[in-house]
């Protein structure tokens, strides 16, 4: 690919990425400097813990970037009513988005009305923002990747997402492939962990996701620009 085909590459992929800082030291200036990033870049979202979230909000305010924070994180082990509060206090705090850990035990226990209903109550505490099921996609078989993504679309979720990036694991071509034939062409397919190079987040483009999650946005749409140092990475 020539300078022109990667930078044009570049562009097309900043505004599928939700620029992520989910740190737990995350400073009050780190969280300053992510969003002026992303405006910057004309990423998507911002991603940032809930504590974090008020700031982000405050920043992004007027920019076409949304700001985005994480439920039930890191785990998905919160009950329904945690997780449904935390969602509300999220969204009376700015929250454009909501990126919600799915009960991955009960999906191994093969509770399916659990799993449904923990995504619902999300779902309806969000008051029509996009809300994201992270699947952890490489606690599950096959089959159970299948049934989540059949469960998010149920609940009214708008995007199915594949990890955390916490606990092992990471986005991958099969997975973003396998999740994009269960919920459809015009579902939300969040690829997340791992995806730092702008290769990598155009494979998975490629393989059918519509968004990406990574804290590395600005060393990947960088690499698409000449070497002139328009950029520093996240």
């Amino acid at each position: 690919m020539n300078a022109n085909e990667l930078q044009e590459e570049a562009a097309r992929i900043a505004p599928l990425i939700d620029h992520t800082l989910l740190r737990p030291d995350a400073t009050r200036g780190d969280i300053a400097r992510l969003c002026e990033e992303a405006v910057r870049y004309g990423f998507a979202a911002v991603c940032v813990l809930p504590f974090r979230l008020p700031e982000a909000a405050r920043r992004l305010a007027g920019s076409r970037v949304r700001a985005a924070t994480v439920i039930g994180f890191p785990h998905g082990a919160s009950t329904s009513p945690v997780k449904a509060f935390e969602a509300a206090e999220a969204i009376r705090a700015g929250a454009e988005e909501l990126d919600m850990v799915m009960c991955v035990g009960a999906m191994k226990d093969g509770d399916h009305r659990y799993v449904l209903e923990d995504i619902r109550s999300v779902v309806k505490a969000a008051e029509g923002r996009s809300v994201k099921v992270i699947l952890e996609t490489h606690f599950l078989s096959e089959e159970e990747k299948r049934i989540a993504c059949r469960l998010a679309v149920e609940a009214g979720a708008r995007f199915v997402k594949t990890a955390t990036g916490l606990t092992g694991g990471g986005a991958t071509v099969a997975d973003i492939r396998l999740m994009r034939s269960v919920v459809g062409p015009d579902f939300g397919v969040k690829a997340s962990g791992g995806i730092r190079t702008l290769a990598a987040a155009l494979e998975l483009v490629s393989a059918g996701a519509t968004r990406l999650g990574t804290s590395a946005g600005v060393a990947i749409v960088s690499s698409g620009v000449s070497s002139s140092g328009n950029g520093r990475a996240a």
